[in-house]
């Protein structure tokens, strides 16, 4: 008797569960056009005759990389010598120097004050120094960039970078 009961009550509790088991929904049925009406040209997208334009791939900033308040970036490395700034764009792209010049100051490991160079335009990329850098390459480097000539030349960013190469 007692088997009969669990069982009775088993199938009480399966009964109450399929039925609270949705039903699987059956996929829509396909209208067929009729020849009557043709999609106009115009309801098509107009990007669908269009190529489809690949996205460039990001560049690679070279040297140490310097990110400006804009969003851009610099890329700072020794290139004979000599210290060479080079602006990117977002996509990390060679873009064209925004500044007027640079200048560069460090502390001179060889003996009292400081190193200075000018930061000059070399190209439409790039700031290059004037002063030939002498190794050991472990210092902190002060950067600023300068907008404007002459004495109205006004500092327009500041950089402090634990130069090493």
């Amino acid at each position: 008797m007692k088997i009969r009961v669990l069982f009775l009550g088993l199938a009480m509790i399966t009964g109450v569960a399929l039925a609270d088991t949705p039903k699987p929904v059956e996929p829509a049925k396909e209208t067929k056009p009729t020849g009557a009406t043709k999609p106009a040209d115009a309801a098509k997208p107009a990007d669908a005759k269009k190529p489809v334009k690949k996205e460039e791939p990001m560049g690679k900033v070279e040297g140490i990389v310097l990110t400006r308040p804009n969003g851009l970036n610099l890329g700072l490395k020794l290139v004979d010598g000599k210290f060479k700034l080079t602006f990117y764009d977002k996509k990390k792209k060679p873009a064209k120097v925004d500044v007027t010049r640079g200048m560069a100051r460090w502390n001179n490991v060889h003996g009292p004050g400081d190193n200075r160079t000018v930061l000059n335009p070399d190209g439409a990329h790039s700031l290059v120094g004037t002063q030939f850098v002498r190794g050991p390459y472990a210092f902190k480097l002060f950067i600023t960039l300068l907008q404007g000539d002459g004495d109205a030349a006004e500092a327009v960013e500041t950089y402090t970078v634990d130069f090493h190469d």
